[in-house]
C-alpha cells in the first residue's frame, strides 16, 4: 500500500532500543499503575504500560513516540506476559504507533460525518503544507495519518494532534493550526468555531429552551 508506513531496520531498532528501561520517574508511575489492580491481574496494566513506554520513547526522541519491538518486549517482561499478548494489544489500538512518527502526529478523521462536513478540505490543507498520508515530513515535524471515528461527530470535521483535538475545521483553520505548531506556538484546542465552547448548537439551543432559560435564571450564567 502506497500510504503504508515503512518499518525501520530491525538491527538498527534493536541497537537503539534493546536496553530500554523505565526512567526513575516512569518506574514510579509504573508501580502506581500496577498497584491499582489485584495481585495476579497485571495483564490489566497492558494498555497504560504501553502508553507510558510510548511517551518515554517520545520524550527521548522529541516526537509523539512509538513502540519499537524491544520496548514491547520490555513491557511483556514487566508484566510477565507472552510477547504476543502485548503485541496484540499494541496492534489493535491506533493510539499506539508501531513505526516512528514526527513531533506532531496529525490524525485526520475520515469517517462519514467528518467526510460530509469537509474532511477532504482538512486533508487538502495538510497536503499543501507538505504532509502525506503514512509519511513524516523531511524536517521530522509532522506525520499524517487518516483514522476512523474519533467521537467528535457533533463538531466535525476534526483532527487529533498528539493528545489534543481540534474541531469545526475547514481548510484555512487547519492551515492556521499547522502553521502555529510549526512556529512552536500552542494553537487553541477544541472547537475552532467563534462563540462555540464545546458542541452546543450553533446559534443557541433549539430544544428544551425553557429548561435552558430556567438554568440561566437560577445560575446566572449561560
Amino acid at each position: 500500500m502506497a500510504d503504508a508506513p515503512q518499518l525501520p531496520d530491525e538491527a538498527e531498532v534493536r541497537a537503539r532500543w534493546g536496553a530500554f528501561a523505565w526512567t526513575p520517574a516512569n518506574a514510579e508511575k509504573a508501580r502506581e499503575i500496577m498497584a491499582r489492580y489485584p495481585a495476579g491481574r497485571q495483564m490489566s496494566c497492558t494498555i497504560p504500560f504501553l502508553d507510558l513506554a510510548q511517551r518515554q520513547v517520545g520524550a527521548e526522541t522529541n516526537t509523539q513516540g512509538w513502540l519499537p519491538v524491544p520496548v514491547i518486549e520490555f513491557v511483556a517482561r514487566e508484566l510477565d506476559m507472552p510477547y504476543i499478548r502485548v503485541f496484540e494489544v499494541a496492534t489493535f489500538y491506533t493510539m499506539f504507533n508501531l513505526v516512528p512518527v514526527g513531533r506532531y502526529h496529525v490524525q485526520v478523521c475520515g469517517t462519514t460525518p467528518c467526510m460530509l462536513r469537509g474532511s477532504d478540505d482538512v486533508m487538502a490543507a495538510c497536503k499543501s503544507r507538505g504532509l502525506k498520508k503514512g509519511h513524516t515530513t523531511a524536517d521530522g515535524l509532522f506525520t499524517l495519518t487518516e483514522v476512523e471515528c474519533m467521537g467528535n461527530c457533533s463538531s466535525a470535521p476534526m483532527v487529533q494532534i498528539n493528545d489534543d483535538n481540534f474541531e469545526d475545521l475547514d481548510y484555512d483553520r487547519t492551515l492556521a493550526i499547522l502553521d502555529a505548531l510549526a512556529k512552536g506556538e500552542s494553537p487553541k484546542t477544541g472547537t475552532q468555531e467563534p462563540g462555540r465552547h464545546t458542541v452546543e448548537p450553533l446559534g443557541g439551543p433549539t430544544t428544551l429552551t425553557a429548561m435552558v432559560s430556567e438554568n440561566h435564571d437560577y445560575r446566572g450564567e449561560w
